[in-house]
């Protein structure tokens, strides 16, 4: 039999309680204070079989060995990817600002400045809600920056080992010519044409500004409509000839490295551009290849590296898989068995306690479905009646005050009756 968890929601008095229960989801692994459920197990499930179907054509037994091959790290992978975006959170590592830049990017390459279509093109092309996908656009970024940070700066190979791949690999540094530009966008959209010669005044007003040295990324934010690139400090994707209208291109390629436009129009209204960077077609100096022939020569050892690194992570956390699922990347050593809550000493009721007993680990409340038994691995159930009420520890007996007897069961207060295995 399937055993679930519900969570308690009290959204009135205890008589409202079991109104209100809802069976939410089986928890597989509990990850310091966050879960893996079985829900998102199968989601990756289904994402990977679709994979399979779609880009290697695979259907019948061929489908199903690889889905066992694959599969069997998902767990381990969800577990991997909780540790280290609490450890980044743990060591103040902030994406926010690179995430805001990389939706900007996408919705300039999507052509979108409205927001809320932005968000449901992001919807019907990604299969998931915007917010969804920047979240998980957050989760990578800690990822790698955490890697980087804590991995990566202590495997620096010296720079003649670089050189030398540099010359010996010519041809993977070839380039087209590339810009990246700010902007600050004034829209005239659904304005009358008063209020569209108002803009045209402001948009001047600001070029002007930015020409006299005030800070673009400020300027970007005090007028820019374009409130998704405008989090980003303004900044669109690299652009190669041919990828934008006429007038961006004759100012794009032809100005120097942080040259400001006059105002330019185009469908949205008048965009105000900053040339931040510029590469001319042809080999790419060493310097500034550099750093991805790094990635390229570290690549090979960091895998290893990565795995040594969770292992300790996991060492430290509290971690508890449930029965029936296998995390492939456990720590040698490590119990990591689940542990039901009615298992907890009653009278472990001090900070210090609950910190030695479950060092950084939050609990979550779980009591099942009234009306059931408890059986081995669920919690058995709970009186919610006294839920809230704070508990209050039996004083100690002195030889003044002797220990006050537990009351015998009375027809209004029957006995504890103990839970069958």
């Amino acid at each position: 039999m399937i055993r679930r968890f519900v969570v308690v929601i009290m959204a009135a008095l205890p008589m409202a309680v079991a109104a209100d229960i809802r069976v939410v989801e089986e928890i597989a692994a509990k990850v310091n204070g966050d879960i893996v459920t079985r829900g998102e197990l199968d989601e990756q499930r289904r994402e990977l079989e679709a994979f399979l179907r779609r880009d290697r054509h695979l259907s019948g037994v061929e489908l199903t060995s690889a889905e066992q091959e694959e599969g069997k790290n998902f767990l381990r992978d969800k577990i991997d990817q909780l540790l280290m975006v609490q450890k980044a959170k743990d060591l103040n590592i902030s994406v926010d600002g690179e995430v805001a830049k990389r939706l900007a990017e996408m919705q300039v390459m999507a052509k979108i400045t409205d927001p809320d279509k932005f968000h449901d093109y992001v919807r019907d092309n990604s299969g998931m809600p915007f917010e969804e996908l920047k979240q998980k656009m957050t989760n990578e970024m800690l990822w790698h920056q955490l890697i980087g940070q804590e991995i990566g700066a202590r495997m620096a190979i010296p720079e003649p080992e670089l050189r030398k791949y540099y010359d010996a690999h010519p041809a993977e540094f070839v380039r087209k010519a590339q810009v990246f530009l700010s902007q600050i966008l004034i829209s005239t959209e659904g304005k009358t044409p008063e209020q569209a010669a108002a803009a045209e005044t402001k948009a001047k007003d600001v070029a002007a500004r930015a020409r006299k040295g005030e800070k673009f990324t400020e300027l970007v934010a005090a007028f820019s409509d374009d409130k998704e690139t405008a989090n980003g400090g303004g900044s669109l994707p690299p652009r190669e000839k041919g990828m934008s209208l006429p007038p961006i291109e004759e100012f794009a390629f032809k100005e120097k490295k942080g040259s400001v436009s006059d105002p330019i129009k185009i469908a949205q209204g008048l965009v105000i551009l900053r040339i931040d960077e510029r590469y001319e077609a042809g080999q790419a100096s060493f310097d500034e290849v550099k750093e991805r022939i790094q990635q390229i020569l570290t690549e090979p050892q960091l895998e290893t590296k990565v795995r040594v690194y969770l292992t300790k992570l996991r060492l430290d956390a509290f971690l508890e898989v449930k029965e029936g699922y296998v995390d492939t990347g456990a720590a040698p050593g490590k119990d990591t068995h689940w542990h039901d809550i009615a298992q907890l000493k009653p009278q472990t009721t001090t900070k210090e306690e609950v910190a030695a007993t479950h060092k950084r680990h939050k609990h979550f409340l779980f009591v099942p479905i009234p009306g059931t038994t408890a059986t081995k691995g669920t919690t058995p159930n709970i009186d919610t009646s006294r839920l809230g009420e704070r508990a209050t520890p039996a004083a100690p007996a002195t030889p003044d005050a002797p220990a006050t007897p537990v009351p015998p069961a009375t027809p209004d207060a029957p006995a504890a009756v103990p839970v069958k295995p």
